[in-house]
């Protein structure tokens, strides 16, 4: 039997509302199997980061989050800034999940919670997730700019239940406008670019969206993320280019360059949008991306 209460964290507005609903089968299982829930719930952004942060500072033995990659980017930076090294449970109620299923989490919500709760048990130990950090904030799955930091922007705008799909409807209402080619200066090491490009992503995991396996060579746990740069595209190219990106055959095609990185520099022009794992950040100028091996442990 669990010995004390452990921290669970909701939005419940996750995965357009299913969260919120499978919150009571969530504490049935879990209690079925010894572990009782102490159930905190977010109730606006950044509400959840700040949650965590406190109970881990206070010396939770473990924070589990249900919800989908947008909560567990504030799950991530709550542990992180609090300084201590509390392990993470996930529990994927999301729309994309890319990073549940980038470590090996069973997207069976009903079966994750089982699972989770017979490795806490059975005192399990956390494994070690490398977590990338991009001017001063965290992030566990990705990290781009360009046109997939604006499709993810339009796509936060939907709110239908229609899972993935709404990457897609993002894409063909960012066709309305004229697909924009800023100028960038990246720096990677010896690796280098100069000059407009349609999107740079640097990726921990191997998906964005839900449906886009952008970087197939990505894991979470070697050491390294994947710098994915997309040259000046046409909305046609683009077109042609997605089931390529959604089945990672994208990769060696000539408008696309690839190299592993530990740190990266990227300087622009002008301001430009950027999200980390789906999380609209503010427009700046320039971006200064390192990894953190090892830096968050997973239940």
């Amino acid at each position: 039997m669990s010995r004390l209460p452990v921290h669970f964290f909701i939005n419940p507005t996750a995965g357009r509302g299913r969260a919120a609903k499978r919150l009571k089968t969530i504490r049935e299982i879990a209690r079925s199997k010894g572990v009782s829930l102490d159930v905190h719930e977010s109730r606006e952004p950044g509400d959840m980061e700040a949650q965590v942060q406190s109970v881990a500072i206070r010396g939770a033995s473990v924070v589990i989050v249900a919800g989908g990659d947008g909560s567990i980017h504030e799950a991530v930076n709550g542990i992180l800034r609090s300084g201590t090294d509390t392990p993470l449970g996930v529990i994927p109620t999301g729309t994309g999940n890319d990073f549940a299923k980038a470590a090996g989490v069973t997207l069976d919500w009903e079966a994750a919670t089982a699972l989770l709760a017979d490795r806490l048990l059975e005192a399990s130990p956390p494994r070690p997730i490398d977590v990338g950090v991009m001017n001063g904030r965290y992030f566990a799955n990705g990290a781009g700019i360009g046109f997939d930091a604006k499709v993810t922007a339009l796509a936060r705008q939907y709110r239908w239940p229609i899972g993935d799909l709404v990457y897609l409807f993002a894409i063909f209402k960012a066709f309305r406008d004229p697909i924009a080619t800023p100028s960038v200066r990246i720096r990677a090491g010896d690796y280098s670019w100069d000059g407009p490009l349609t999107l740079a992503s640097v990726s921990n995991g191997p998906w964005i969206g839900g449906m886009f396996h952008i970087a197939p060579m990505a894991r979470n746990d070697d050491g390294q993320l994947e710098l994915l740069i997309a040259a000046p595209v046409t909305r046609r190219r683009i077109v042609t280019l997605l089931p390529k990106l959604m089945n990672g055959t994208h990769v060696h095609l000539p408008e696309i360059s690839h190299q592993p990185a530990t740190a990266l520099e990227i300087d622009c022009e002008s301001d430009l949008l950027s999200h980390l794992d789906g999380e609209v950040q503010a427009p700046v100028s320039r971006f200064e991306i390192e990894l953190r091996p090892g830096a968050l442990r997973l239940a």
